[in-house]
């Protein structure tokens, strides 16, 4: 998948006539790349637009600028009845396995919708497929027959996995699958998803604000900050020498298991600002208060490739001196 320059604004209306007052920037100019095989882990605060991208590149959302290109194909604005065939190979596994299972169908009735919606698979088909995703993602085939309600929250989210990779695709946008779960439960569905991947080829956009999950199954990882990008790199260098001001300090909240160990944090201070009324310059120079902000006030700030394979804003708020001098010197 490519995403360029991706845009998802919302509209807040109010007044008598309920008329556009202002809108909300979820996302504001995000570009991407999912090779087949990859993981790319994508971080941040809550609020910063992440879920947004996820909806947006399984089109629950409609993009309001950009483009989106899954396997050589421009979905930007594909129709139902034309994502229809593509949805076989973009799948979603989303964060509240209790939300986005229907409480009314049993397990194999929602296992079972995948192969009804798209055809080509008769009744006896359908349940020996039940059972196989049932024994794949480790649940025993006794499951097919009872509700949602009745597994604990790994187990339900063993059976939205197994929906998601129902019609073997080849991407799963994985949208915090592993933030409503206790952390003992975690390891294992992370677990599941890395043994997944192994098997059927799967490449994963893998959404979260737990640094340390994402160090576990990222190829690649990249920073949102208030609907931006402002860091990218291979998930070893970005824990090994992280170049954005943000990066470091969600980096230095990581809990460390070993309570004589001493950690530096870097404490932010201020509050986010608000995707309706964002900064004109840096947004998180703007939230230190930093004494160069006033210098980025409609200054464009891409991202620039700072090392090899290390992309990050070029905002002199927040990169340290030599390398706000090699990303002037591409702008």
């Amino acid at each position: 998948m490519r995403v360029e320059d991706l845009k998802v604004h919302f509209p807040v209306r109010g007044g008598l006539m309920m008329r556009r007052q202002a809108v909300v920037k979820a996302v504001d100019g995000v570009s991407l790349r999912i090779a087949p095989g990859e993981t790319l882990g994508l971080v941040g605060e809550s609020g910063c637009g992440k879920s947004t991208i996820a909806k947006a590149l399984v089109r629950l959302v409609d993009p309001t600028a950009g483009k989106i290109v899954f396997e050589g194909e421009d979905i930007t604005r594909a129709k139902t009845g034309r994502m229809r065939p593509i949805r076989r190979d973009l799948q979603m596994v989303f964060q509240d396995p209790v939300e986005s299972l229907n409480a009314r169908h049993s397990v194999r009735e929602i296992l079972e919708e995948p192969f009804v919606i798209h055809g080509g698979f008769s009744p006896a088909d359908r349940r020996k497929k039940v059972a196989e995703l049932l024994d794949r993602v480790g649940l025993p085939a006794a499951s097919a027959d009872r509700y949602p309600f009745e597994f604990s929250g790994g187990q339900r989210q063993r059976i939205g996995i197994a929906r998601a990779i129902a019609l073997e695709p080849k991407l799963i946008i994985c949208d915090e699958p592993v933030s409503a779960l206790d952390v003992s439960v975690q390891s294992q569905v992370l677990n599941l998803l890395l043994e997944l991947q192994r098997e059927l080829g799967l490449s994963y956009l893998f959404i979260a604000h737990d640094l340390a999950v994402v160090k576990h199954i990222s190829d690649r990882v990249a920073v949102m900050y208030l609907g931006k990008m402002v860091e990218m790199a291979s998930s070893e260098a970005i824990y090994r020498d992280p170049k954005h001001a943000y990066t470091k300090a969600l980096l230095s909240a990581i809990p460390h298991p070993d309570p004589t160990r001493e950690v530096r944090r870097m404490l932010l201070e201020g509050d986010v600002p608000s995707p309706i009324n964002p900064p004109e310059g840096s947004a998180f120079g703007h939230r230190l208060g930093h004494p160069d902000y006033e210098s980025t006030v409609g200054l464009d700030m891409p991202l620039v490739e700072i090392d090899p394979g290390h992309w990050a804003a070029a905002d002199p708020c927040c990169l340290e001196k030599a390398d706000w001098e090699k990303a002037r010197s591409q702008l």
